[in-house]
């Protein structure tokens, strides 16, 4: 029983880490994808010029995202400081 709540608790923490960076990593991917398909049409091959539009891209995914982004995090904080008391009873 111990090992099965540490892996259900390790499950819910990549869940919502997942679902909070998700957004983000997504962007960065297409954007970077983008990026690289214009980079070979057009024979650049410099490595810089894909940073600046991803940054921008991921910042302004955060900066919409954020107030979502908030409540998943603290839905699962508060979830797992209610639900401690439990956890270390079923631990014990």
């Amino acid at each position: 029983m111990n090992e099965l709540l540490i892996a259900q608790l390790g499950k819910e923490a990549l869940k919502t880490a997942l679902m909070v960076a998700g957004p983000a990593l997504a962007v960065s991917l297409v954007v970077g994808l983008v990026i690289s398909i214009f980079q070979v049409v057009t024979s650049l091959q410099d490595q810089t010029i894909a940073f600046v539009p991803k940054v921008i891209a991921v910042m302004a995914v955060v900066a919409i995202s954020f107030p979502w982004m908030m409540s998943v995090m603290l839905h699962f904080t508060t979830r797992m400081f209610t639900e401690f008391n439990a956890v270390v009873r079923q631990l014990s």
